[in-house]
């Protein structure tokens, strides 16, 4: 199963390409904070890896969740309490937060998988909500509607309360969540859970275990999840109910659909079109910020059925077969010279007489 990681599948001739598109990746990244407010830029990494992470279900596995927000939220929870009563540097405290995640999602995703379409949707969506009764009740480890507040961020002594500051500390570790999923879809192990999204009874007639794999994808997508929400509850110093909500999935999901399901570059690029949008529209004072990213939503649906990434490619694809296509000029050629008679031909040659 490890080789089914390890190994990577990519064709050799794509490879310069993803190349060029990682190292402009994290350019932009290293340089987001100084292009917006690095709250912003923050909370941006954060929803990149979320998205990427779920698009890991949705995307490359077939697999419609509403109740990723349950795995978000915890790890918001667990990596706040860690960093408020261990002390311990942050990336613990995350890592603590995502590890729980995932021991969360094996029972839960035991029980989902064997559903599949609106069923698993909606089974996971009632896991989720009963998180999210758990998290309201249990008030004196949760704060339940006030929230866990206080969290500190702190790593090896040093006081990261500097938005800026932080947010170069804690993007290496969505970079090594990202970089992991690159990984996990680019291996055999992806190629089978898309031959698994794509045709289920094939797969399970040609020996793979279908269940197996699709609870695998949904520990690994939960541990991703989990990851981003502890990052972004240590990044904003809190934690509250909205963690656990199940509105936070369905904007996980809008952001993979409005980038490009099965695309993790379309997942990071939904992320931070929907993470700015808001913070725009909520600068501006503007009340409505919900119908104007669900107008957006619906358009790019309507107009853009592979998402934005995808609509990119189409229009690159295009361009190139239009360049392709494109008759050649015809190259200039040089004008024949005119033959001369030979010496041989000019004596044979007599005029003849006019009479």
């Amino acid at each position: 199963m490890i080789r089914l990681f390890l190994r990577h599948t990519e064709p050799a001739g794509r490879r310069p390409l993803r190349y060029l598109l990682l190292a402009a990746g994290l350019l932009l990244a290293l340089a987001l904070p100084w292009l917006i407010y690095p709250p912003v830029a923050m909370d941006i990494a954060s929803w990149a890896l979320f998205a990427a992470a779920l698009d890991l279900l949705l995307g490359y596995t077939g697999l419609l969740s509403f109740g990723h927000a349950a795995f978000w939220g915890t790890s918001a929870y667990a990596a706040g309490l860690i960093a408020i009563h261990s002390g311990l540097p942050f990336p613990v405290a995350v890592l603590g937060g995502a590890l729980l995640a995932a021991a969360l999602a094996v029972p839960i995703g035991y029980l989902c998988v064997r559903n599949s379409g609106i069923y698993f949707a909606m089974v996971t969506l009632a896991f989720a909500q009963m998180i999210y009764f758990v998290a309201n009740q249990w008030r004196s480890l949760t704060g339940g509607e006030n929230g866990l507040q206080g969290i500190p961020r702190e790593l090896l002594g040093l006081d990261l309360s500097d938005p800026f500051v932080f947010y170069y500390a804690g993007l290496p570790i969505v970079l090594l969540g990202l970089w992991g999923l690159w990984r996990i879809v680019h291996s055999p192990f992806g190629h089978v859970l898309v031959a698994i999204r794509d045709n289920p009874a094939r797969a399970r007639a040609i020996g793979y275990p279908v269940e197996r794999y699709k609870l695998l994808a949904f520990v690994l997508s939960a541990a991703l999840s989990g990851l981003a929400g502890g990052l972004f509850a240590i990044s904003h110093g809190f934690a509250s109910l909205q963690e656990v909500n199940w509105t936070t999935s369905g904007k996980a999901v809008m952001m993979v659909v409005l980038g490009g399901i099965g695309s993790l570059w379309g997942s990071t690029l939904g992320a931070a079109l929907v993470v700015q949008l808001e913070d725009y529209l909520s600068t501006a004072g503007f009340d409505g910020i919900g119908i104007v990213t669900g107008t957006v939503f619906v358009l790019v649906v309507l107009l853009f059925r592979q998402g934005l990434w995808g609509a990119g490619r189409q229009l690159g694809a295009a361009a190139g077969r239009a360049r392709r296509r494109r008759p050649k000029p015809p190259a200039a050629t040089e004008a024949a010279p005119v033959p001369t008679p030979t010496t041989r031909e000019e004596a044979a040659w007599t005029p003849s007489p006019r009479g």
